[in-house]
């Protein structure tokens, strides 16, 4: 199967301190799915995402610092220092900081390129332990010599170094960027899929969309799969200006749930599912954020690849789909791990799904986008169940253009043909 090169276009042009040059087209980077090196049958690949998602899950859950990044979908080629050296990273709306293996690295993982390194560049800054940039991060600490120390810990391992700022170089603009030089990382094997590190577009003040100053973000995935995608279509993501919904599909938007402060998260509203025609009976408060913000609530996450629901709703979306697809259901292929499964030439009877949000904002999510065929006998559903909190990941979010507007801290959100951005 054929994965498609991603484009995403960064225009980070504002009055941001932190800005060298920006030309009118903004920044772009070339994105590639972290599964494009190797190889995978579709089977694997879904295998893949349902394990990133659940090993994803468990760092919402369990994280020690509230920042929490695992494999995601796209990895970001961009260029740092002086002269410049090639990374890439992964990119997450989940998290907030931007971090780079660096080459004084003790304990680190393979990456596909080679690691950072600050003594060979003449534009790298260290940062002092009492500078509000260290202050910034929420664990940090001084070093011997007066360097800002972090740490962060994730549910897949954790991760420590230096805060220092150096010019970042995209397709057509460069930036200075507050980020971490990891020189310790103890993570879970391919959690990086060889990326050199990470960059976070999470609400914390760290993230690239808070350092850059802007003020709403979009992005608009295409199809996974090579069936459903065009050949040769990029995906994009806009920062600042250039972000917007265009014309043709209607509009929805709701409010942001407020969140704890120091989470990067974006809480959405989610208050019922639909399958089909049949509103499935789920108690509101299955989706709510809890008052101490520390379990419950709904999730959107570009780094999760897909979608994971709390177990009181996800039982009953379980229940109606068997309900409605009865004679249709076949045994899932074996060590899949999947759950509910119907014969490929069977798909046509699988039903839309609708995400109801407060406000009267519907998702549509046709089959494509939460059913996949494994192999040619057999299509599954991917989603997810867990025990309190749901998140929304790309899988679901294909052909769908998301715009997140902070100056109003609302999504907006609609289908659209992502190839034709």
């Amino acid at each position: 199967m054929e994965i498609n090169l991603v484009l995403i276009v960064l225009v980070l042009c504002s009055s941001a301190a932190t800005l060298v040059t920006c030309s009118s087209a903004g920044f772009h980077m070339e994105l590639t799915h972290v599964d494009s090196k190797g190889g995978y049958t579709t089977a694997e690949r879904v295998q893949r995402a349902l394990a990133s998602s659940r090993q994803r899950l468990a760092s919402f859950v369990d994280v020690i610092v509230p920042v929490h990044w695992n494999t995601s979908q796209y990895i970001a080629e961009y260029l740092i220092g002086t002269p410049p050296q090639r990374a890439e990273a992964l990119i997450d709306t989940g998290s907030d900081l931007i971090w780079t293996q660096c080459s004084n690295c003790k304990q680190c993982v393979k990456q596909g390129l080679p690691l950072y390194n600050a003594s060979k560049s003449d534009t790298f800054h260290s940062v002092s332990c009492n500078d509000t940039l260290c202050l910034a991060n929420q664990e940090h600490s001084c070093r011997r010599d007066g360097s800002c120390h972090f740490g962060a810990f994730y549910g897949a391992g954790d991760a420590s170094g230096t805060i220092d700022t150096e010019v970042f170089a995209f397709q057509n603009g460069s930036a200075r960027l507050t980020f971490g030089c990891v020189d310790s990382l103890f993570i879970s094997p391919g959690s990086l899929d060889e990326a050199s590190g990470l960059i976070g577009l999470g609400r914390g003040p760290l993230s690239l969309v808070s350092q850059a100053g802007a003020s709403k973000f979009s992005y608009c995935h295409t199809p996974y799969l090579g069936s459903n995608a065009t050949t040769g279509a990029s995906s994009h993501l806009f920062v600042g200006a250039s972000a917007s919904l265009s014309g043709g599909s209607p509009v929805m938007s709701m409010s942001f749930v407020q969140g704890p402060k120091e989470y990067p998260f974006y809480y959405v509203p989610l208050v019922g599912i639909s399958v089909g025609q049949t509103r499935l009976s789920i108690p509101p408060t299955v989706f709510a954020l809890k008052e101490n913000g520390t379990s419950g609530g709904v999730v959107i996450d570009s780094g999760s690849p897909t979608t994971a629901l709390a177990e009181k709703a996800y039982e009953p979306l379980r229940e109606e789909l068997q309900r409605q697809l009865n004679g249709s259901l076949v045994p899932p292929p074996a060590d899949s791990e999947m759950d509910l499964c119907v014969a490929v030439a069977q798909e046509k009877k699988v039903p839309s799904m609708v995400l109801h949000f407060s406000g009267g904002a519907d998702m549509v999510l046709p089959p494509e986008n939460y059913w996949v065929p494994l192999d040619s006998s057999t299509s599954c559903m991917v989603m997810e169940i867990s025990n309190d909190m749901s998140i929304i990941g790309n899988f679901q979010l294909q052909n769908i253009h998301l715009l997140y507007d902070l100056a109003k801290d609302e999504l907006s959100f609609q289908t659209a043909d992502c190839s034709k951005l």
